[in-house]
């Protein structure tokens, strides 16, 4: 059985929206104000479940992950351009704008129900998914690479509270944010 893995980059203050500022928010770009170190390769420290899982997005993520990862080239790029990906849509995508993507026909949480009985699936970013699969009690782990600031402003992971009893296991810096892995009890 797989595990359903939220992947986020976080503020202090437990904000996880805009974090390269693409929203054009006021607090936005906060995740690149300590340049890409942070942000690049798998900092996540997902390894071999990157590769043996399969990636789940809300659509707004996809599409905008969609314009950028394609036309990069490191092996991190390449990784992130060849797993599996599958996007919680009702309107549908452009499949071919990203390779070895799929829209989900219907529920995405009963999608997510059944495919965890095979393999991981990480879900990277797509907060209004995650929210949802975390009311369902379908999130196993969090991975949050949280910066050292706080923006007073922004849609936060956990707004409604913390959604099962977790427990930390592992915390390891990233200079200059910390990598904190959190897993069911």
């Amino acid at each position: 059985m797989g595990d359903v893995i939220v992947i986020q980059f976080s503020t202090l203050d437990g904000v996880v929206s805009d974090p390269d500022g693409s929203l054009g928010t006021g607090y936005g770009g906060w995740a690149f104000r300590y340049g890409t170190g942070p942000v690049s390769d798998d900092k996540f420290r997902l390894g071999a479940r990157m590769e043996q899982g399969v990636q789940l997005y809300g659509r707004r993520t996809w599409e905008h992950f969609a314009e950028r990862w394609p036309a990069r080239d490191t092996d991190y790029a390449k990784l992130m351009n060849t797993v599996p990906k599958r996007v919680a849509t009702r309107t549908g995508i452009d499949a071919a704008a990203w390779s070895n993507s799929a829209a989900i026909d219907g529920d995405p949480i009963a999608w997510v129900t059944e495919e965890r009985t095979r393999r991981d699936i990480v879900v990277i970013g797509s907060l209004s998914l995650v929210h949802a699969l975390a009311a369902a009690d379908l999130v196993d782990e969090y991975r949050l690479i949280t910066f050292p600031l706080v923006t007073g402003e922004g849609d936060r992971l956990f707004a409604a509270g913390v959604p099962a009893d977790l427990r930390f296991t592992l915390i390891e810096p990233i200079d200059p944010a910390t990598l904190t892995v959190l897993r069911r009890a």
